[in-house]
């Protein structure tokens, strides 16, 4: 009976190290929802993968954010017909603000190809409509839309393009920027914010 005791004894002292063991990596707990929402947020340690989904890339805004007297900005595309921001803030206090368009997925450009088209909201149907017509070879945008304040080329995976624009441009209306590639203006889409 001693033996037996001794016996269960041992693993239970042998389960209670491993199960202790195997908790190491998950201290300290992950905070709860209200207590992550009042700690301040920690910086990034590295990128998330290429093909990482939207919510697992970088957190909306800060890709395309100017810091001050920053007149350019960066936004990643993906296979996954998505921006990795959804607002593209220029500063007012610049005379012209680059966008760099990184497409970070593999496809070519001819079944996922990805653009950055600029124009007032209310144009942005019309403009996608246009540009479907006008066909790849014209990147999907109408040759002298005057509705369109600034545009990439059409890229594919593991291309960059940019475009440049006067931010004097933007200062009357509500202004979007989307994908003109055929269908994927519906999810490929944010706001362009004028900032101080």
């Amino acid at each position: 009976m001693k033996a037996y005791l001794a016996l269960i004894s041992a693993a239970v002292i042998g389960l209670s190290a491993c199960s202790q063991e195997a908790s190491k990596p998950a201290e300290p707990a992950a905070p709860t929802a209200s207590a992550a929402s009042e700690a301040a947020p920690a910086p990034a340690e590295s990128a998330p993968p290429a093909d990482a989904p939207a919510s697992e890339a970088a957190p909306a805004d800060s890709a395309a954010a100017p810091a001050a007297g920053n007149c350019a900005a960066t936004v990643e595309s993906n296979d996954n017909m998505q921006f990795n921001t959804k607002d593209i803030q220029i500063s007012k206090a610049c005379k012209e603000f680059t966008i760099t368009l990184k497409h970070t997925g593999t496809q070519p450009k001819s079944g996922m190809g990805h653009n950055i088209v600029i124009s007032k909201a209310e144009d942005m149907d019309g403009v996608l409509k246009d540009g479907a017509s006008a066909g790849a070879e014209a990147d999907y945008v109408k040759a002298g839309d005057a509705r369109i304040v600034g545009h990439t080329k059409l890229i594919g995976g593991g291309e960059e393009t940019s475009v440049t624009v006067d931010p004097a441009k933007l200062a009357d209306g509500s202004y979007k920027f989307y994908c003109s590639f055929p269908g994927h203006g519906a999810l490929m889409k944010g706001d362009v914010t004028l900032v101080n």
